[in-house]
């Protein structure tokens, strides 16, 4: 369905993206991912055609989606992009942004359409509400649900949940990811947040320096990471001499996370406790062994300058692996 193709655009102080590849099925979710600067809010621009590429291709269902040089209105027609910065009327209401593409030849199913997202994102208390009055995670929420209006065969996601308060985000976010699903949308979204990441895409694109060091399905980028870049934009991650903690593993180094080590009176080895952090389903501590930091997580709490004992999981490192 979408193909990408040696993709290749960069800005002229030499900033951009270079070779990247893309194949996805009609439905499929993908995450980019990677720190601030590496070229997400770019590649999702060029995917839809906001830039006119330096070299590579773009296909959607056979037909190319080109850049403003061959377009008045830039953009591909089947596509929906959301940015970091909303295109909503101000002087409206957000029932009125979010019915604005919809035909008014089918006024009842357009209402029964508008009802359903208005609901899905929680705006019914500010749906009579002028758009330039409501807050910015308000705004994004209209946004969301105006792209959604009328379905894209695929719609295009910077930041979505990047103005939401903490407490809307989660809900916020298994609705949307649920209904695109239900309708089979593909989607492509640019964030920093592992939490939108593992539980809601297919496939993980992870991007530095715009270039893609890694894109495989989630759950392999999540198991096997490529280095100590990739599994750290999802949270603490240790590197370790498998040799020296005697595991059974092909690899010299290997990445382990703090919940594949187990603390216990036992254990094999001794670190001291640098720091504890409260995590609210358990600690995550800090361990000082051999002038390194070891990150283990514990559901009990521990004094920082405690002697901890604790052992790798070597089974369960093994399956992550494997």
């Amino acid at each position: 369905m979408l193909n990408v193709k040696d993709l290749s655009y960069h800005y002229p102080n030499g900033d951009g993206i270079t070779n990247i590849s893309i194949k996805l099925e009609k439905g499929d979710h993908l995450a980019i991912i990677g720190e601030s600067g590496c070229g997400k809010s770019t590649l999702i621009k060029c995917l839809y055609g906001l830039m006119d590429l330096d070299q590579g291709s773009i296909v959607w269902k056979g037909d190319k989606v080109l850049g403003p040089a061959y377009n008045l209105v830039p953009g591909y027609s089947k596509f929906k992009h959301l940015s970091q910065e909303f295109d909503l009327m101000p002087f409206t209401t957000a029932e009125e942004n979010i019915q604005k593409f919809l035909s008014r030849e089918t006024p009842e199913e357009n209402q029964n359409r508008s009802d359903d997202l208005i609901s899905i994102f929680d705006l019914e208390d500010v749906k009579n509400q002028k758009v330039k009055t409501l807050s910015g995670g308000q705004k994004q929420r209209v946004a969301l649900a105006q792209a959604l209006a009328n379905p894209p065969e695929l719609i295009l996601l910077d930041e979505p949940f990047s103005h939401i308060d903490q407490f809307l985000k989660h809900k916020l976010r298994r609705r949307l990811f649920q209904f695109l699903k239900s309708e089979n949308i593909t989607c492509i979204f640019a964030t920093h947040d592992a939490d939108d990441v593992l539980p809601f895409s297919d496939w993980t694109m992870i991007l530095k320096q715009g270039k893609a060091i890694d894109y495989r399905s989630t759950p392999r980028v999540y198991n096997a990471p490529v280095n100590m870049y990739c599994a750290s934009l999802f949270g603490d991650v240790n590197m370790v001499d498998s040799k020296e903690f005697k595991l059974d593993l092909e690899q010299d180094q290997v990445l382990i996370y703090p919940d594949e080590i187990e603390i216990g009176s036992k254990a094999k080895w001794t670190g001291t406790l640098k720091h504890s952090y409260f995590k609210g389903s358990h600690y995550l501590l800090e361990l000082s062994y051999k002038s390194k930091s070891i990150f283990v997580t514990s559901e009990t709490h521990f004094e920082e300058g405690s002697q901890i004992n604790f052992e790798l999981n070597s089974e369960k490192i093994k399956q992550r692996l494997n």
